[in-house]
């Protein structure tokens, strides 16, 4: 069923009994062109760019729970491409030029928001590193603009500038950034996919892997054995512990990232912005809810729940950039588990077992990054080589000392 407002004016009239399904549940068949472990936002991506742009045949995507109950489903929704190293910038632009386009393509209203997303600036060393970053994206054709105090202050108002424990200096603007609804971007995928003939096979836990000769051949499953050519892995936080099947160990820990929703209240903040004194960031969703995080609760962990002494430091770097949010309740919290690599930047390339690929490493920037991941990884899968954008996220690049340091601060993931 296409979507659009004929579909709706007809269901409407006829008491909205015709409605389809948003996608098949499919039930595991024998064997497949291409299996991919991971129904989140990356392995649905994956799946549709793969059907889509490269013709492959037989698709499965492979869930142990339910589509959108990881990472894809708990995330602050902020997508951006202000980065800084060449590794990074093409990547990301790429993504934002694909969620500008997302909803006329997989025909879903997947929300896309282009908001603004502020960076702020609290020193004359941090405003220096925003004009090179700034610098950086127009150089590769993305937007940035540097924003003084006098018009920082006309179009955010509400900032505290007068009695901040760090002053605020300006900030460095991407017009085209906002936020996307993230569960939404899960389910466009999957129908989309599923149009075009992919299996979405849901509460199918993997179990190990069944290589033959060095191969990967296929997957041990709770709904039983299923059979591959090729096989990709998208599994974000569960990234170790899926590649442990294969016998690899990979540069990747394990961390918990928290991110709260407030009650809702009437439109305040119309765009994403960023402390630049500390680590917090903010939006507000569509239900009034200001939603906002901060830093990873630094040990490794597999839980999915977060601790107190997070919980407090991010709410105080919320009230050191905006007082007025100090009293506010807090509505729900969650914590989402983050591959984090050594250099802070992701990893999509093939493994050192043959037909096995990997998409992981996300860190903080796995939602933002959802459509160019599925598009270079499918490139990777129907092709056998990374694509252009994409060619710096190798595995290998670790041993060889080639890292794509983002942030700057060495091999400590729960610094990034």
């Amino acid at each position: 069923m296409k979507y659009s407002a004929l579909t709706v004016l007809k269901q409407a009239l006829t008491g909205h009994k015709g409605w389809q399904p948003a996608w098949r549940d499919a039930t595991p068949a024998p064997n497949y062109d291409v299996v991919i472990i991971g129904g989140g936002g990356h392995g649905l991506a994956t799946a549709y760019y793969l059907a889509k742009n490269h013709n492959v045949g037989r698709i499965a995507v492979v869930e142990k729970g339910w589509l959108g109950n990881g990472n894809i489903g708990r995330n602050t929704t902020i997508v951006r491409s202000n980065y800084l190293l060449p590794g990074n910038l093409p990547f990301y632009e790429l993504s934002m030029k694909l969620w500008e386009g997302l909803e006329q393509d997989i025909n879903y209203n997947a929300m896309v928001s282009q908001r603004g997303v502020f960076n702020i600036f609290h020193s004359d060393v941090q405003r220096d590193a925003y004009a090179r970053r700034g610098n950086a994206m127009r150089l590769h054709g993305v937007d940035s603009e540097l924003l003084d105090l006098p018009t920082l202050k006309r179009k955010i108002p509400y900032l505290d500038y007068e009695n901040a424990r760090f002053p605020i200096q300006g900030a460095l603007l991407q017009k085209r950034g906002g936020t996307v609804r993230h569960d939404a971007v899960a389910w466009g995928y999957a129908r989309a996919a599923s149009r075009l003939g992919v299996d979405i096979i849901q509460n199918c836990e993997v179990t190990g892997i069944r290589q033959e000769n060095g191969k990967a051949i296929g997957i041990e499953t709770t709904r039983g054995y299923i059979g591959t050519k090729k096989l990709g892995l998208a599994v974000a936080g569960a990234s170790s512990l899926v590649a442990a099947m294969a016998g690899l160990r990979l540069p990747i820990e394990s961390h918990v990232l928290q991110a709260f929703v407030t009650e809702g209240l009437k439109p305040l903040i119309d765009n994403v912005i960023t402390f630049g004194a500390g680590h917090f960031y903010i939006s507000q969703s569509d239900k009034g809810g200001l939603v906002f995080g901060g830093d990873l609760d630094g040990y490794n962990s597999y839980a999915a729940r977060g601790n107190l002494p997070t919980i407090e430091d991010v709410c105080e770097g919320g009230m050191a950039l905006m007082p007025m949010i100090g009293r506010t309740r807090l509505l729900r919290h969650w914590g989402g588990i983050m591959d984090m690599t050594m250099d802070g930047s992701p990893i999509i390339d093939k493994t050192p077992v043959e037909n096995l690929y990997l998409n992981a490493g996300w860190c903080y920037g796995g939602f933002k990054a959802t459509p160019a991941s599925g598009y270079c990884f499918a490139h990777l899968l129907a092709r056998d080589e990374p694509h252009d954008v994409a060619a710096a996220y190798r595995l290998d690049r670790f041993a060889e000392g080639k890292l794509i340091d983002e942030k700057g601060v060495g091999a400590q993931p729960n610094l990034h």
